[in-house]
Order: structure tokens, then C-alpha cells, then sequence
């Protein structure tokens, strides 16, 4: 089995070859590649070259260093809107949201590599994907009510398309680590190994998928996607619209500041 090699290399996301497989790779391992603004327009066009190759005929998400994504660079602000508050609706409609929906109609299988932390919208862009394999010591974890926020990425489309409403509405609420293990019993993932046979199983699985029928992969994720994600748009645009709400309130202030100064937020529901 060849290795990787790199074919592009983003300020923040590297794309790498093997034969017909390609690996996006989140690569700010620093931050435990969390997102920012170049992150972001990285991600994008990475995600985009890959699905516009012909000779690419499957694609792995992977992260540098110790995780997966820890989620929103926090640490990085967000762009003020004229009445003060963060802009974070223009980012998820112009910059995550056409990740995630790119990932979606990409014609040829996607596979998550999850090697560490899944958290945020790290957590929502491996649930984007077709497959996840997890190493055995990571995590998901839906983090935005600890800083006031809501789901948002696509994630309060596909962790209840994945594991139920039950499932999904104490993951968004209490915000808790669900480890890799957990993960796979609920059905939220497909694979855990070993954190060191991860790499190993998934080049197997990729090689497999690049070798395979690339037609019918993408006829069988059209049909999934009309079936359990007929409305993600909507759904995407409506969490942009609650997500800039929830911007606007105080708790989400006390989250971002409780945050950074790593203590427990103070919430007043206001």
C-alpha cells in the first residue's frame, strides 16, 4: 500500500494522494485544529478540489497532531454586526455551511477519521461524513451549550438522523463527552479500533472504497440524502437564525468569558 502524498498544502488544510483515495487533512494541531476564519476558507476549497477530481474516487477527513477538532476557534473572535453583536450567522451560511453540504453531495464516499477530540462544529463536520472510524480513545462532544450557543454545523440534522431524538436532545443539552465506545453503541459512528491500528484500518477501508463501484456509492447517498436529509438546508439556515439569537444573549458573554478564563460559566438565562 503506498502513502500519502501531499498535492496541496493550504495555510491551515493540507490535501494529500494515494492512488485514487485523497485525505483532507484539518492540519492547525496547535489548536487542536479548531476553526478560524483562514481555517474555514481552507476547509472549503480543499473540500471542493477533492470532489471536482475525477481521479479522486474516495475521500478521508482526518486531523493533524492530538484530535479531530475542538470546534470554533473561540480565542480568534468573531466579526462585530452593526448593532455590536458576533456576526455568527454570515459565517455558518457563508463559510460552514457550504463545507458541510459540499461533504453531503460530494459524489463519492467520505470517511471520517476521528483520532481524538470531535467537539463543536468539529463534531458536526465528522458526522457530515458517510463513515466515521474513531480511534479508541476519542470523543464527541456537542460543546455549544457550555458557552450558551446551539447545535449548529448540520449537527441537529444528523445526530438525531443517526441516533434518535432521545439521544440528540441530551447531547445539545447537557453538553457531555461521548466517548468513542458510547459512540458506537448508539450508533452514532461505524468503526472503533485501537488509537494505534486507526490509521491502518482506515487506509484498508479507503482503499477498498477508491477500488470500488464509484456510481453506485453515489447513487446510494442520493437516496439517503432524499431520504433523511431532504431538508438540510432549511435546517441549516435555521440554525444560523437561532445560533445569532442565542449571540446576542448574555449567557452566551458569560460562556465565551467563563472560557477563557476556565471556570464554570454562571448562567442567568438571560
Amino acid at each position: 500500500m503506498s502513502a500519502y502524498e501531499p498535492t496541496h498544502e493550504y495555510e491551515t488544510v493540507t490535501v494529500l494522494r494515494r492512488d485514487n483515495a485523497a485525505r483532507v487533512e484539518l492540519n492547525r494541531p496547535q489548536t487542536m485544529n479548531a476553526w478560524d476564519k483562514q481555517f474555514g476558507h481552507d476547509l472549503l476549497a480543499a473540500v471542493r478540489a477533492v470532489a471536482d477530481d475525477p481521479d479522486v474516487r474516495a475521500v478521508e477527513i482526518g486531523g493533524a497532531g492530538r484530535g479531530f477538532s475542538s470546534g470554533a476557534d473561540l480565542k480568534a473572535g468573531f466579526d462585530p454586526r452593526p448593532d455590536g453583536h458576533p456576526d455568527v450567522q454570515t459565517v455558518l451560511r457563508e463559510r460552514y455551511h457550504p463545507i458541510i453540504l459540499a461533504i453531503r453531495r460530494m459524489e463519492k464516499p467520505v470517511v471520517a477519521a476521528v483520532n481524538g477530540a470531535a467537539v463543536g462544529i468539529g463534531c458536526s463536520l465528522a458526522l457530515a461524513c458517510d463513515l466515521i472510524v474513531a480511534a479508541r480513545s476519542a470523543y464527541f462532544l456537542l460543546a455549544f451549550v457550555n458557552i450558551g450557543l446551539v447545535p449548529d454545523g448540520g449537527s441537529s440534522v444528523f445526530v438525531p438522523a443517526r441516533i434518535g431524538f432521545t439521544r440528540a436532545i441530551e447531547m445539545a443539552m447537557l453538553g457531555e463527552r461521548v466517548d468513542a465506545e458510547q459512540a458506537l453503541a448508539w450508533g452514532l459512528i461505524n468503526r472503533v479500533v485501537d488509537d494505534d491500528r486507526l490509521e491502518g484500518e482506515v487506509a484498508t477501508l479507503m482503499e477498498r472504497l477508491a477500488a470500488g463501484p464509484t456510481r453506485s456509492y453515489a447513487g446510494a447517498k442520493r437516496q439517503l440524502n432524499a431520504r433523511v436529509f431532504a431538508g438540510i438546508e432549511a435546517q441549516l439556515e435555521l440554525e444560523a437564525e437561532i445560533q445569532q439569537q442565542q449571540a446576542a444573549t448574555t449567557d452566551f458573554v458569560e460562556g465565551v468569558v467563563a472560557f477563557a478564563e476556565k471556570r464554570p460559566a454562571v448562567f442567568e438565562g438571560r
